[in-house]
């Protein structure tokens, strides 16, 4: 299990048209992601004051944020990844442990000792000392994930179905909450180690799709607190 990245990361919004004439443009250099569709599921955490979401708003030089993730709706026993992901003058770092679902709520709210990177947890609990973290934010959306058949190093998913609630903060509770985009647009990442491929970048041309500067927990922040109707 991968617990040490470090990459550049570019975000795009598309509509579904813009998608669907990206995907055939570049379907024949991509494989699918081993583990296929998923929905990811994320608890977010932050600050009484909301410090970790407001500075990654300000877009600054450096930034952090820390989640819990599972991929699909997990149970107690499921596999879920404790994350740090950092950014720092455009490269992304993320650090994570894995573990069940049980088991890393054990070690957050009761300091329960969790076999697993010694290293990284003492980062992870530094950042839960350091602000104070607490369950922010429940964030989930369907996503399908690709690699280029000639590059692992270069992956692209697109997300779309984004829902998110500030209650009920239990990952194994399920999928529920306020949708923040419609079943028309689509976020699309991509994750590489360094330039992105001639092929790619044409088909990106030929379709009029720009990267932006967002994150997902920011958007939702943002559009519940000047009382937006959607996020994207």
């Amino acid at each position: 299990m991968q617990e040490i990245f470090q990459r550049i990361e570019e975000k795009y919004i598309l509509t579904k048209s813009q998608k669907e004439q990206l995907f055939e443009l570049i379907k024949d250099h991509l494989k699918d992601d081993e583990y296929g569709p998923s929905t990811v599921c994320n608890i977010y955490y932050d600050s009484k004051n909301k410090d970790l979401v407001r500075t990654s708003m300000d877009k600054p030089f450096y930034k952090e944020k820390v989640r819990l993730r599972s991929y699909n709706v997990p149970n107690k026993e499921s596999t879920a990844f404790l994350e740090i992901k950092k950014k720092y003058d455009g490269i992304v770092y993320k650090r994570r442990i894995a573990d069940s679902l049980e088991d890393i709520e054990g070690h957050i709210v009761d300091g329960k000792q969790i076999d697993c990177n010694k290293q990284i947890v003492n980062e992870i609990d530094y950042c839960f000392k350091l602000y104070d973290l607490k369950p922010s934010l429940f964030l989930s959306y369907d996503r399908v994930a690709y690699y280029d058949k000639d590059d692992d190093s270069f992956r692209l998913t697109f997300d779309t179905n984004i829902t998110a609630r500030d209650y009920d903060l239990d990952l194994s509770k399920g999928v529920y909450g306020k949708k923040y985009c419609d079943e028309n647009t689509y976020i699309m990442e991509i994750k590489c180690g360094g330039g992105l491929p001639f092929w790619f970048l044409r088909a990106l041309q030929q379709v009029k799709a720009y990267p932006g500067s967002f994150s997902k927990y920011g958007k939702v922040y943002e559009a519940d607190y000047f009382n937006k109707v959607a996020a994207f």
